[in-house]
Protein backbone atom coordinates (compact mmCIF):
# COMPACT_ATOMS: atom_id res chain seq x y z
CA UNK A 1 0.00 0.00 0.00
CA UNK A 2 1.30 3.45 -0.82
CA UNK A 3 0.93 6.19 1.72
CA UNK A 4 -1.78 8.76 0.87
CA UNK A 5 -1.02 12.43 1.35
CA UNK A 6 -1.38 13.83 4.85
CA UNK A 7 -4.48 15.77 5.80
CA UNK A 8 -4.53 19.14 4.14
CA UNK A 9 -4.11 22.28 6.29
CA UNK A 10 -6.65 24.99 5.39
CA UNK A 11 -5.12 28.19 4.05
CA UNK A 12 -4.77 31.01 6.55
CA UNK A 13 -4.78 28.75 9.60
CA UNK A 14 -1.66 28.05 11.61
CA UNK A 15 -0.38 24.49 11.46
CA UNK A 16 -1.11 22.66 14.69
CA UNK A 17 1.77 20.45 15.74
CA UNK A 18 1.08 16.99 17.10
CA UNK A 19 3.41 14.10 17.90
CA UNK A 20 4.42 11.82 15.02
CA UNK A 21 2.52 8.94 16.65
CA UNK A 22 -0.67 10.74 15.62
CA UNK A 23 0.56 11.39 12.09
CA UNK A 24 -1.33 8.45 10.59
CA UNK A 25 -4.02 6.01 11.66
CA UNK A 26 -1.91 2.88 11.95
CA UNK A 27 0.63 4.44 14.30
CA UNK A 28 -1.22 4.68 17.64
CA UNK A 29 -3.37 1.60 17.13
CA UNK A 30 -0.57 -0.73 16.07
CA UNK A 31 1.36 0.45 19.12
CA UNK A 32 -1.61 0.12 21.49
CA UNK A 33 -2.46 -3.34 20.18
CA UNK A 34 1.09 -4.47 20.93
CA UNK A 35 1.14 -2.94 24.40
CA UNK A 36 -2.24 -4.40 25.34
CA UNK A 37 -1.26 -7.85 24.09
CA UNK A 38 2.05 -7.60 25.92
CA UNK A 39 0.39 -6.73 29.23
CA UNK A 40 -2.95 -8.51 29.27
CA UNK A 41 -2.06 -12.10 28.35
CA UNK A 42 0.64 -12.47 31.04
CA UNK A 43 -1.71 -10.81 33.53
CA UNK A 44 -4.46 -13.29 32.71
CA UNK A 45 -2.06 -16.23 32.84
CA UNK A 46 -0.87 -15.00 36.24
CA UNK A 47 -4.45 -14.82 37.47
CA UNK A 48 -4.91 -18.50 36.59
CA UNK A 49 -1.49 -19.88 37.50
CA UNK A 50 -0.60 -17.72 40.51
CA UNK A 51 -3.89 -16.23 41.66
CA UNK A 52 -3.04 -12.66 40.66
CA UNK A 53 -5.98 -10.32 41.09
CA UNK A 54 -7.41 -8.55 38.06
CA UNK A 55 -8.45 -4.95 38.66
CA UNK A 56 -11.71 -5.63 36.80
CA UNK A 57 -14.56 -7.33 38.63
CA UNK A 58 -15.44 -9.32 35.50
CA UNK A 59 -14.90 -13.10 35.58
CA UNK A 60 -11.26 -13.63 34.44
CA UNK A 61 -12.08 -15.82 31.43
CA UNK A 62 -14.71 -13.38 30.15
CA UNK A 63 -12.35 -10.45 30.70
CA UNK A 64 -9.61 -12.25 28.78
CA UNK A 65 -11.85 -13.21 25.86
CA UNK A 66 -13.47 -9.80 25.60
CA UNK A 67 -10.30 -7.75 25.79
CA UNK A 68 -8.34 -9.88 23.37
CA UNK A 69 -11.15 -9.47 20.84
CA UNK A 70 -12.53 -5.98 21.44
CA UNK A 71 -9.29 -4.51 22.77
CA UNK A 72 -6.33 -6.17 21.01
CA UNK A 73 -7.83 -7.41 17.73
CA UNK A 74 -10.15 -4.43 17.23
CA UNK A 75 -7.22 -2.03 17.76
CA UNK A 76 -5.31 -3.82 15.00
CA UNK A 77 -8.39 -3.72 12.73
CA UNK A 78 -8.72 0.01 13.41
CA UNK A 79 -5.08 0.63 12.49
CA UNK A 80 -5.52 -1.36 9.30
CA UNK A 81 -8.72 0.39 8.22
CA UNK A 82 -7.48 3.89 9.04
CA UNK A 83 -4.49 3.19 6.80
CA UNK A 84 -6.12 1.20 4.01
CA UNK A 85 -9.26 3.31 3.48
CA UNK A 86 -7.39 6.43 2.28
CA UNK A 87 -5.43 4.20 -0.08
CA UNK A 88 -8.60 2.53 -1.39
CA UNK A 89 -10.50 5.79 -1.86
CA UNK A 90 -7.77 8.27 -2.74
CA UNK A 91 -8.76 10.40 0.26
CA UNK A 92 -6.58 12.07 2.83
CA UNK A 93 -5.19 10.18 5.79
CA UNK A 94 -6.50 10.28 9.34
CA UNK A 95 -4.22 12.30 11.58
CA UNK A 96 -4.06 14.89 14.34
CA UNK A 97 -6.85 15.76 16.74
CA UNK A 98 -9.54 13.52 15.23
CA UNK A 99 -7.20 10.55 15.53
CA UNK A 100 -6.37 11.54 19.11
CA UNK A 101 -10.09 11.59 19.92
CA UNK A 102 -10.57 8.12 18.47
CA UNK A 103 -7.64 6.81 20.50
CA UNK A 104 -9.08 8.43 23.62
CA UNK A 105 -12.38 6.61 23.10
CA UNK A 106 -10.58 3.27 22.75
CA UNK A 107 -8.55 3.97 25.89
CA UNK A 108 -11.67 5.03 27.80
CA UNK A 109 -13.23 1.64 27.09
CA UNK A 110 -10.15 -0.21 28.31
CA UNK A 111 -9.87 1.88 31.48
CA UNK A 112 -13.59 1.55 32.22
CA UNK A 113 -13.32 -2.23 32.04
CA UNK A 114 -10.16 -2.32 34.15
CA UNK A 115 -11.98 -0.37 36.86
CA UNK A 116 -15.43 -1.83 36.19
CA UNK A 117 -16.18 -2.33 39.88
CA UNK A 118 -16.15 1.43 40.40
CA UNK A 119 -18.76 2.23 37.72
CA UNK A 120 -22.37 1.37 37.02
CA UNK A 121 -22.58 -1.44 34.48
CA UNK A 122 -24.19 0.89 31.95
CA UNK A 123 -21.30 3.36 32.13
CA UNK A 124 -18.73 0.66 31.41
CA UNK A 125 -20.84 -0.65 28.54
CA UNK A 126 -21.36 2.76 26.93
CA UNK A 127 -17.68 3.70 27.13
CA UNK A 128 -16.62 0.37 25.62
CA UNK A 129 -19.33 0.25 22.96
CA UNK A 130 -18.62 3.77 21.68
CA UNK A 131 -15.46 2.87 19.78
CA UNK A 132 -16.70 0.73 16.88
CA UNK A 133 -19.48 3.15 15.78
CA UNK A 134 -17.00 6.02 15.91
CA UNK A 135 -14.49 4.04 13.85
CA UNK A 136 -17.26 3.28 11.36
CA UNK A 137 -18.08 7.00 11.18
CA UNK A 138 -14.42 7.82 10.50
CA UNK A 139 -13.95 5.42 7.61
CA UNK A 140 -17.54 5.12 6.40
CA UNK A 141 -17.86 8.52 4.77
CA UNK A 142 -14.87 7.99 2.49
CA UNK A 143 -15.91 4.45 1.56
CA UNK A 144 -19.51 5.39 0.78
CA UNK A 145 -18.63 8.54 -1.15
CA UNK A 146 -16.22 6.57 -3.30
CA UNK A 147 -18.74 3.72 -3.67
CA UNK A 148 -15.81 1.47 -2.85
CA UNK A 149 -16.33 -2.28 -2.87
CA UNK A 150 -14.75 -2.46 0.58
CA UNK A 151 -17.76 -0.63 2.03
CA UNK A 152 -18.90 -4.10 3.11
CA UNK A 153 -16.39 -3.75 5.94
CA UNK A 154 -18.80 -1.32 7.58
CA UNK A 155 -21.11 -4.30 7.95
CA UNK A 156 -18.30 -6.21 9.66
CA UNK A 157 -17.88 -3.36 12.15
CA UNK A 158 -21.65 -3.35 12.75
CA UNK A 159 -21.65 -7.10 13.43
CA UNK A 160 -18.74 -6.79 15.84
CA UNK A 161 -20.61 -3.99 17.61
CA UNK A 162 -23.67 -6.24 17.90
CA UNK A 163 -21.54 -9.00 19.43
CA UNK A 164 -20.04 -6.55 21.92
CA UNK A 165 -23.48 -5.20 22.84
CA UNK A 166 -24.73 -8.76 23.38
CA UNK A 167 -21.71 -9.45 25.58
CA UNK A 168 -22.42 -6.45 27.82
CA UNK A 169 -26.12 -7.31 28.06
CA UNK A 170 -25.30 -10.89 29.01
CA UNK A 171 -22.74 -9.77 31.57
CA UNK A 172 -25.21 -7.35 33.15
CA UNK A 173 -27.77 -10.17 33.42
CA UNK A 174 -25.24 -12.72 34.76
CA UNK A 175 -25.52 -14.85 31.64
CA UNK A 176 -21.90 -15.98 31.37
CA UNK A 177 -22.50 -18.64 28.66
CA UNK A 178 -24.22 -16.06 26.44
CA UNK A 179 -21.39 -13.59 27.00
CA UNK A 180 -18.83 -16.19 25.91
CA UNK A 181 -21.04 -17.10 22.96
CA UNK A 182 -20.94 -13.44 21.88
CA UNK A 183 -17.12 -13.49 22.01
CA UNK A 184 -17.03 -16.69 19.94
CA UNK A 185 -19.39 -15.13 17.40
CA UNK A 186 -17.14 -12.08 17.17
CA UNK A 187 -14.08 -14.28 16.61
CA UNK A 188 -15.88 -16.10 13.79
CA UNK A 189 -16.58 -12.73 12.16
CA UNK A 190 -12.90 -11.81 12.47
CA UNK A 191 -11.97 -15.14 10.87
CA UNK A 192 -14.12 -14.24 7.85
CA UNK A 193 -12.30 -10.89 7.68
CA UNK A 194 -8.88 -12.59 7.91
CA UNK A 195 -9.93 -14.97 5.14
CA UNK A 196 -10.96 -12.13 2.83
CA UNK A 197 -8.09 -9.74 3.55
CA UNK A 198 -5.53 -12.54 3.75
CA UNK A 199 -6.70 -13.83 0.39
CA UNK A 200 -5.86 -10.45 -1.10
CA UNK A 201 -2.59 -9.52 0.55
CA UNK A 202 -0.83 -12.88 0.91
CA UNK A 203 -0.72 -13.72 -2.82
CA UNK A 204 -0.07 -10.08 -3.75
CA UNK A 205 2.87 -9.67 -1.39
CA UNK A 206 4.14 -13.14 -2.31
CA UNK A 207 4.05 -12.37 -6.02
CA UNK A 208 5.95 -9.14 -5.42
CA UNK A 209 8.60 -10.97 -3.40
CA UNK A 210 8.87 -13.72 -6.04
CA UNK A 211 9.38 -11.14 -8.74
CA UNK A 212 12.10 -9.46 -6.67
CA UNK A 213 14.12 -12.69 -6.47
CA UNK A 214 13.58 -13.50 -10.14
CA UNK A 215 11.14 -16.32 -9.54
CA UNK A 216 8.95 -16.07 -12.63
CA UNK A 217 6.71 -19.12 -12.16
CA UNK A 218 3.15 -17.86 -12.04
CA UNK A 219 0.98 -18.89 -9.12
CA UNK A 220 -2.00 -21.06 -9.95
CA UNK A 221 -5.32 -19.26 -10.03
CA UNK A 222 -8.37 -21.40 -9.37
CA UNK A 223 -11.26 -19.01 -9.61
CA UNK A 224 -13.66 -21.14 -7.56
CA UNK A 225 -11.49 -21.25 -4.43
CA UNK A 226 -12.02 -17.74 -3.10
CA UNK A 227 -15.84 -17.63 -3.25
CA UNK A 228 -15.96 -21.18 -1.89
CA UNK A 229 -13.74 -20.50 1.11
CA UNK A 230 -15.51 -17.23 1.94
CA UNK A 231 -18.89 -18.98 1.72
CA UNK A 232 -17.69 -21.75 4.02
CA UNK A 233 -16.31 -19.23 6.52
CA UNK A 234 -19.65 -17.43 6.58
CA UNK A 235 -21.33 -20.80 7.08
CA UNK A 236 -18.93 -21.48 9.97
CA UNK A 237 -19.90 -18.17 11.58
CA UNK A 238 -23.61 -18.93 11.21
CA UNK A 239 -23.11 -22.48 12.54
CA UNK A 240 -21.41 -21.10 15.62
CA UNK A 241 -24.07 -18.45 16.12
CA UNK A 242 -26.91 -20.96 15.82
CA UNK A 243 -25.06 -23.67 17.76
CA UNK A 244 -25.79 -26.35 15.16
CA UNK A 245 -25.31 -30.06 15.71
CA UNK A 246 -21.67 -31.19 16.14
CA UNK A 247 -21.77 -33.30 12.98
CA UNK A 248 -22.76 -30.35 10.79
CA UNK A 249 -20.28 -28.04 12.51
CA UNK A 250 -17.52 -30.62 11.96
CA UNK A 251 -18.41 -30.93 8.26
CA UNK A 252 -18.20 -27.16 7.81
CA UNK A 253 -14.90 -27.02 9.72
CA UNK A 254 -13.43 -29.82 7.60
CA UNK A 255 -14.46 -28.00 4.43
CA UNK A 256 -12.85 -24.80 5.76
CA UNK A 257 -9.62 -26.66 6.57
CA UNK A 258 -9.48 -28.19 3.10
CA UNK A 259 -10.17 -24.93 1.28
CA UNK A 260 -7.63 -22.97 3.30
CA UNK A 261 -5.07 -25.68 2.50
CA UNK A 262 -5.95 -25.50 -1.19
CA UNK A 263 -5.44 -21.75 -1.09
CA UNK A 264 -1.96 -22.18 0.35
CA UNK A 265 -1.09 -24.72 -2.33
CA UNK A 266 -2.31 -22.52 -5.17
CA UNK A 267 -0.11 -19.64 -4.02
CA UNK A 268 2.90 -21.93 -4.58
CA UNK A 269 5.44 -19.78 -2.74
CA UNK A 270 9.08 -20.94 -2.60
CA UNK A 271 9.18 -20.26 1.15
CA UNK A 272 12.82 -21.23 1.57
CA UNK A 273 13.69 -18.26 -0.63
CA UNK A 274 11.15 -15.89 0.92
CA UNK A 275 12.04 -13.25 3.50
CA UNK A 276 10.44 -13.50 6.97
CA UNK A 277 8.10 -10.61 6.16
CA UNK A 278 6.53 -12.89 3.51
CA UNK A 279 6.69 -16.38 5.03
CA UNK A 280 5.15 -15.01 8.24
CA UNK A 281 1.93 -14.43 6.27
CA UNK A 282 1.93 -18.01 4.99
CA UNK A 283 2.67 -19.34 8.46
CA UNK A 284 -0.30 -17.47 9.91
CA UNK A 285 -2.58 -18.64 7.12
CA UNK A 286 -1.45 -22.24 7.59
CA UNK A 287 -2.69 -22.02 11.18
CA UNK A 288 -6.19 -21.43 9.82
CA UNK A 289 -6.12 -24.73 7.93
CA UNK A 290 -4.71 -26.54 10.96
CA UNK A 291 -7.15 -24.92 13.38
CA UNK A 292 -10.20 -25.93 11.39
CA UNK A 293 -8.86 -29.45 10.88
CA UNK A 294 -8.42 -29.76 14.65
CA UNK A 295 -11.91 -28.37 15.21
CA UNK A 296 -13.44 -30.96 12.89
CA UNK A 297 -11.49 -33.77 14.54
CA UNK A 298 -12.39 -32.61 18.05
CA UNK A 299 -16.11 -32.35 17.23
CA UNK A 300 -16.19 -35.83 15.73
CA UNK A 301 -13.89 -37.69 18.13
CA UNK A 302 -13.90 -35.65 21.34
CA UNK A 303 -10.12 -36.07 21.39
CA UNK A 304 -8.30 -34.09 24.06
CA UNK A 305 -5.37 -33.65 21.68
CA UNK A 306 -7.56 -31.49 19.43
CA UNK A 307 -9.65 -29.78 22.11
CA UNK A 308 -7.78 -26.47 21.99
CA UNK A 309 -8.41 -25.82 18.30
CA UNK A 310 -9.73 -22.33 19.10
CA UNK A 311 -6.26 -21.20 20.15
CA UNK A 312 -4.82 -22.48 16.88
CA UNK A 313 -7.16 -20.03 15.16
CA UNK A 314 -6.76 -17.11 17.58
CA UNK A 315 -3.03 -17.27 18.42
CA UNK A 316 -1.58 -18.84 15.30
CA UNK A 317 -4.07 -17.61 12.71
CA UNK A 318 -5.56 -14.29 13.78
CA UNK A 319 -2.70 -12.96 15.92
CA UNK A 320 -0.12 -14.34 13.49
CA UNK A 321 -1.78 -12.44 10.65
CA UNK A 322 -2.12 -9.32 12.81
CA UNK A 323 1.59 -9.37 13.67
CA UNK A 324 2.64 -10.04 10.07
CA UNK A 325 0.49 -7.21 8.71
CA UNK A 326 1.42 -4.69 11.42
CA UNK A 327 5.15 -5.28 11.01
CA UNK A 328 4.96 -4.93 7.23
CA UNK A 329 2.58 -1.95 7.07
CA UNK A 330 4.49 0.02 9.71
CA UNK A 331 7.69 -0.27 7.68
CA UNK A 332 6.10 0.61 4.35
CA UNK A 333 4.13 3.56 5.68
CA UNK A 334 7.06 5.09 7.54
CA UNK A 335 9.34 5.10 4.50
CA UNK A 336 11.50 2.16 5.55
CA UNK A 337 12.67 -0.87 3.55
CA UNK A 338 10.41 -3.90 3.80
CA UNK A 339 12.93 -5.93 5.76
CA UNK A 340 12.16 -6.92 9.34
CA UNK A 341 14.80 -6.99 12.05
CA UNK A 342 16.03 -10.38 13.33
CA UNK A 343 14.13 -9.71 16.57
CA UNK A 344 10.88 -9.57 14.61
CA UNK A 345 11.68 -12.83 12.84
CA UNK A 346 12.10 -14.32 16.31
CA UNK A 347 8.76 -12.78 17.31
CA UNK A 348 7.00 -14.59 14.44
CA UNK A 349 8.46 -17.91 15.60
CA UNK A 350 7.80 -17.30 19.29
CA UNK A 351 4.17 -16.50 18.55
CA UNK A 352 3.72 -19.73 16.62
CA UNK A 353 5.46 -21.50 19.48
CA UNK A 354 2.93 -19.99 21.87
CA UNK A 355 0.12 -21.27 19.68
CA UNK A 356 1.65 -24.74 19.46
CA UNK A 357 2.15 -24.94 23.22
CA UNK A 358 -1.39 -23.78 23.95
CA UNK A 359 -2.88 -26.23 21.45
CA UNK A 360 -0.72 -29.31 21.99
CA UNK A 361 0.85 -28.87 25.43
CA UNK A 362 -1.90 -30.64 27.35
CA UNK A 363 -3.18 -33.38 25.04
CA UNK A 364 -0.02 -34.22 23.07
CA UNK A 365 2.88 -33.33 25.40
CA UNK A 366 1.00 -34.36 28.52
CA UNK A 367 1.93 -31.25 30.48
CA UNK A 368 -0.22 -29.98 33.31
CA UNK A 369 -2.61 -27.17 32.45
CA UNK A 370 -0.98 -24.45 34.62
CA UNK A 371 2.41 -25.27 33.09
CA UNK A 372 0.96 -25.14 29.57
CA UNK A 373 -0.51 -21.71 30.30
CA UNK A 374 2.76 -20.50 31.80
CA UNK A 375 4.93 -21.69 28.91
CA UNK A 376 2.53 -20.43 26.25
CA UNK A 377 2.29 -17.11 28.10
CA UNK A 378 6.07 -16.77 28.23
CA UNK A 379 6.37 -17.45 24.50
CA UNK A 380 3.61 -14.90 23.81
CA UNK A 381 5.33 -12.41 26.11
CA UNK A 382 8.59 -12.82 24.22
CA UNK A 383 6.90 -12.32 20.85
CA UNK A 384 4.96 -9.20 21.84
CA UNK A 385 7.89 -7.73 23.76
CA UNK A 386 10.13 -8.03 20.71
CA UNK A 387 7.44 -6.41 18.56
CA UNK A 388 6.86 -3.50 20.93
CA UNK A 389 10.57 -2.87 21.58
CA UNK A 390 11.34 -2.90 17.85
CA UNK A 391 8.33 -0.96 16.59
CA UNK A 392 7.68 1.59 19.32
CA UNK A 393 10.47 3.84 17.94
CA UNK A 394 9.23 3.32 14.38
CA UNK A 395 5.63 4.16 15.27
CA UNK A 396 6.41 7.18 17.46
CA UNK A 397 9.02 8.91 15.31
CA UNK A 398 8.77 10.81 12.05
CA UNK A 399 8.97 8.95 8.74
CA UNK A 400 12.44 7.92 7.68
CA UNK A 401 12.04 9.65 4.30
CA UNK A 402 10.91 12.96 5.79
CA UNK A 403 7.42 12.85 4.25
CA UNK A 404 4.36 13.62 6.36
CA UNK A 405 2.30 10.79 7.79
Amino acid sequence: MSTPPAAAIPAGRPRVAYPPVFGYGFRPFFLLAGVLGLAYVPWWVGSIAFGWQLSSDWPPTLWHGHEMLFGFIVAAIAGFLLTAVPNWTGGRGYAGWPLMALVAVWLAGRLAILSSGAWPVAVTAVLDLAFLPLLGFFVGGALLRARNRNSVLLGVLALLFACNACFHWALAHHEAPLAMHAVRAGLDIVLVLVTVIGGRIVPAFTASAMHAIGHVRAASRWSWVTPAVVAVMIANALAGLLDVAPGLAATIAAAAAALHAVRLVQWRAPLRRMAPIVWSLHLAYAWLALGFALKAFALVSGSASAAFWLHALTIGGITGMVLAVMTRAALGHTGRPLVVAPAVTAAYLLLSGAGAMRVFGLGVLGLRYPLVLLLAGLLWLGALALYVLTYAPILTRARADGRPG
